[in-house]
């Protein structure tokens, strides 16, 4: 399967502009994971702002999302 980037780029949340893996998901999860860290596209929109992509973080988002 291909990667649709131009698709994924419309899709995509990450407010982080000089992002290089923008649209390219694979390389996003594999970059975010080397680190020990959550993409952004998985927290809210107020999540996501933070730019703190940490388990913790992810977490707290949810439960915020939840209530």
């Amino acid at each position: 399967m291909e990667c649709n980037v131009v698709y994924n780029k419309k899709m995509c949340s990450c407010t982080y502009e000089p992002c290089s893996r923008k649209g390219i998901c694979c390389k996003c999860i594999e970059y975010h994971k080397s680190y020990g860290q959550i993409p952004g596209c998985f927290f809210s929109t107020e999540g996501e702002k933070t730019y703190d992509r940490s388990f913790e973080n992810f977490i707290s988002d949810m439960k915020r999302r939840k209530k």
